[in-house]
C-alpha cells in the first residue's frame, strides 16, 4: 500500500486514549484569560493559550499540528476555505507594486484571484506553462515574491518538476507555493524545496462534501544560514523573525492576514475535517488505482482521455518518475463539442454532476460553460479550456462499473 505509513499515524494522532475517543469540539468564539497578566502574555505570544476564535481555537490548532506533521512543515494555519487558504499565504507576503509568477493549470478561482482581484490591489501576475522553465527565471524580477503551482494541472492535467522548480525559486530567492490540494501524502513539496503548501481541505483530505476548509503548512526558517526570508525581498517579515525565530511564518500568516481578512475555521469544520483524514489513506490508495483503470478503460474504448498514466502523455515519463504514488483523482473527457459533453454528462447514471472534487462519489463538471465561462478565449487556451472539456474526480465506486457506465452515456 502507497500509504501506509499515514494509516497508523492519522487514527492515532486524531483519536484520544483518555475520555472522549474524538476529537473534542472547543465551539466558543471567545476564550477567559484569567488574569491580565496572561492576557498580555497571550497578545505578546509568550503564552500559548487561545486568544479569541478569529486567530485560531483548540480544535483546529490539534489539525493544524496534524497537517503540518503530513507535510513535515514546521506548522500549519487552517482557513475556511480553500480559496482562504491561497489568499492567505499570498497576502500575508505581497503588497502593492509586488509580482507573482504562476505556473501551469490552475484552479479558476486562483486564476481570478491573481488575474483580477490582486491586479485591483497594484499586484501583478505573469503565467507560464510548466516546461517553460528559461522563461520563468527570466521573469523574476526585484519586485518577484511569490512563484506559485499546483502540484498537477486543473483541469489541463500537466505535471510541474516541482524539484527543478523550487531550484529556480531557491537560487533566485523567491519564496514558492504549491497548491497540494490534490496529492496529499503522494507529494510532499516542503521536501522538494517549497516554502509554503496550500490545501483546500473540503477536497480529498475531508472527502465527503460536508464542510469547507483550507490549510497553509509553512516552512521553519533556517536560522543558521542565509535563509531567503533574512533578505531585503522580505522585510516586512523580518519582525517576526527577530521574535519568533523558525516558527516566524506562523505569527506573520495570522497577523498580517488570519487577523485582518478574517478567512478562520470553524471549530466544527475543524472537526469534520478530522474525522475524514482517518480514512485518507484508505482512500487515496483506492482513488489512484482507480484513476489509472478508468484512464486507460476509456482511452481503449475511443474516448479521448487526458491522463499522464497513458503512454501518449507529454509527461507520461515524469509521472512515472516523480509521481509514482498517483496524482490524485483528476481526469479529463474532450467529446469535442458542448452539445456531446452535455449528453454525456445527462445520460450518465453515476456521475455526479458538480463543482467539487476529491469526493467519495465519482464527480463530473462541464469546465467552459461554469467554472470558466466568464474566461476569455485566450485565458481558455492557456488553462488548457476546450469546447467539449469535462473534468472528471474518480472516487470509492468500482472501476468497471464507471467505465461502463460512460461508454453507455455516449451511446
Amino acid at each position: 500500500m502507497k500509504f501506509e505509513k499515514y494509516a497508523t499515524r492519522f487514527v492515532q494522532e486524531i483519536g484520544s486514549k483518555q475520555g472522549a475517543i474524538s476529537p473534542s469540539i472547543t465551539q466558543s468564539a471567545a476564550f477567559a484569560y484569567g488574569d491580565s497578566a496572561t492576557g498580555e502574555g497571550i497578545f505578546d505570544g509568550s503564552v500559548q493559550k487561545p486568544l479569541y476564535s478569529r486567530m485560531g481555537n483548540p480544535t483546529t490548532a490539534k489539525l493544524e499540528g496534524i497537517l503540518a506533521r503530513l507535510d513535515g512543515g514546521i506548522g500549519a494555519v487552517c482557513t475556511s476555505s480553500g480559496m482562504g487558504a491561497v489568499a492567505l499565504s499570498c497576502m500575508s507576503i505581497v503588497s502593492a507594486g509586488d509580482e507573482i509568477i504562476s505556473i501551469g493549470g490552475l484552479f479558476g478561482g486562483t486564476f481570478a484571484l491573481f488575474n483580477e482581484t490582486l491586479r485591483r490591489f497594484g499586484i501583478h501576475t505573469s503565467f507560464f506553462d510548466v516546461d517553460e522553465l528559461e522563461a520563468i527565471e527570466a521573469a523574476i524580477t526585484a519586485k518577484t515574491k511569490i512563484i506559485y503551482l499546483e502540484s498537477v494541472g486543473n483541469p489541463n492535467m500537466r505535471l510541474p518538476d516541482i524539484g527543478l522548480i523550487a531550484d529556480i525559486a531557491n537560487r533566485n530567492g523567491v519564496v514558492l507555493i504549491v497548491d497540494n490540494t490534490v496529492t496529499p501524502m503522494s507529494i510532499r513539496p516542503l521536501e522538494l524545496g517549497a516554502d509554503i503548501c496550500v490545501y483546500s481541505t473540503t477536497k480529498i483530505i475531508s472527502g465527503n462534501a460536508t464542510v469547507l476548509g483550507g490549510a497553509a503548512v509553512f516552512r521553519a526558517i533556517d536560522m543558521e544560514s542565509a535563509d531567503k526570508f533574512k533578505t531585503e525581498r522580505y522585510s516586512d517579515i523580518h519582525k517576526f523573525i527577530d521574535k519568533m525565530g523558525k516558527m516566524a511564518l506562523i505569527p506573520n500568516a495570522k497577523k498580517r492576514a488570519l487577523r485582518d481578512f478574517g478567512m478562520s475555521a470553524s471549530a466544527f469544520a475543524s472537526y469534520l475535517t478530522m474525522l475524514g483524514m482517518e480514512t485518507l489513506p484508505l482512500r487515496m490508495e483506492r482513488v489512484v488505482e482507480s484513476v489509472e483503470k478508468i484512464s486507460a478503460g476509456l482511452d481503449q474504448a475511443g474516448f479521448e482521455i487526458n491522463h499522464p498514466c497513458l503512454p501518449d502523455h507529454p509527461h507520461h515519463q515524469r509521472y512515472k518518475n516523480l509521481f509514482s504514488k498517483g496524482c490524485g483523482s483528476l481526469l479529463t473527457i474532450d467529446m469535442g463539442t458542448r452539445e456531446k459533453a452535455f449528453a454525456l454528462l445527462d445520460n450518465s447514471k453515476l456521475l455526479f454532476i458538480t463543482a467539487n472534487l476529491g469526493d467519495s462519489r465519482t464527480l463530473a463538471l462541464h469546465m467552459a460553460s461554469t467554472i470558466y465561462s466568464d474566461f476569455s478565449d485566450e485565458q481558455r487556451e492557456f488553462l488548457g479550456i476546450t469546447p467539449g472539456l469535462i473534468r472528471v474526480s474518480i472516487g470509492l465506486e468500482n472501476p468497471e462499473d464507471i467505465i461502463e457506465d460512460l461508454i453507455r452515456a455516449r451511446g
